[in-house]
């Protein structure tokens, strides 16, 4: 075989430098990345989105935060590197410590282990300009590097898209199952289900879907006003069999208590069952 040419064919391809390669070694080779060896990880949920401004970083941070309420171990692992908002969110600063066992995650008020870039950075207001690769390790560093202690849930905020750092959070990390979040517009609808072939592809379970900006409550008169139109989620849903997990409406308070890095003292019913699905997983 060239030595320029690609291992097209496990059953033909003898080349053992090929990492990754189902041929090297005579065997499949996980691509999971060892965690930190001081920690235990129960199970690992990722909040994904099939683009950007759906409000995935909300709805990260309610699941953490109800969940934290029902007394588990939280953390929540921001693997968005270039649009990081959970340190916002729960009033963190950095910089983060560490010591032979690992780089420490900040607590939240709430008890809440968090560790994002912005944790890191002398100035957290500096654009991360970066290339894929580059981040995509950074976010295998934070589950491998970073000290979680005992945690029952790890939530992971993944970035948009089906790009480099989502493909290496499924490859990387043992996921055990994800959440979608989308609009009502029917645009999105179409875009959520690239998210949801790709996570068939890396063999990742859909937990379900929730449908953030869902409506708009008068305050007057408590009518719902849908400003993006009527809701298509359900249509979707049956279509790829999976649950609505959740209809969040545009709420002004949840935007000033994330404003205020009070995130944590919000209450979101409108995603008891995207709870209940993560918590008897």
């Amino acid at each position: 075989m060239a030595e320029n040419e690609s291992c097209s064919s496990a059953a033909t391809c003898s080349r053992e430098s090929c990492e990754g390669c189902p041929s090297k070694g005579g065997a499949s080779q996980s691509l999971v990345e060892e965690m930190n060896p001081f920690s235990s990880v129960k199970k690992v949920i990722g909040v994904v989105s099939g683009k950007g401004g759906v409000g995935k970083s909300f709805v990260t941070a309610s699941l953490a935060s109800s969940m934290r309420k029902k007394g588990y171990e939280v953390g929540i692992l921001d693997a968005d590197i270039t649009g990081p908002s959970i340190p916002k969110m729960y009033g963190v600063h950095g910089p983060a410590e560490g010591n032979d066992m690992g780089l420490f995650p900040i607590l939240a008020a709430d008890g809440t282990k968090v560790m994002s870039l912005n944790l890191l950075m002398e100035d957290e207001e500096a654009p991360v300009i970066w290339r894929g690769p580059v981040i995509a390790s950074t976010v295998k560093q934070f589950w491998h590097d970073v000290y979680w202690g005992d945690l029952d849930y790890l939530f992971v905020d993944m970035p948009p898209g089906t790009g480099d750092v989502p493909l290496t959070v499924f490859q990387s990390l043992p996921v055990d199952g994800i959440v979608i979040v989308t609009s009502p517009q029917e645009l999105v609808q179409l875009i959520v289900k690239k998210a949801i072939h790709m996570a068939e592809m890396m063999d990742i379970p859909v937990l379900g879907l929730v449908e953030n900006y869902s409506f708009l409550k008068c305050p007057d008169c408590g009518k719902e006003i849908k400003l993006f139109g009527d809701s298509k989620i359900e249509e979707a849903a049956a279509e790829i069999g999976v649950p609505v997990l959740g209809k969040l409406p545009l709420d002004p308070e949840y935007a000033r208590m994330a404003d205020e890095g009070k995130f944590h003292q919000i209450k979101n019913p409108y995603l008891e069952a995207a709870v209940d699905k993560v918590e008897n997983l």
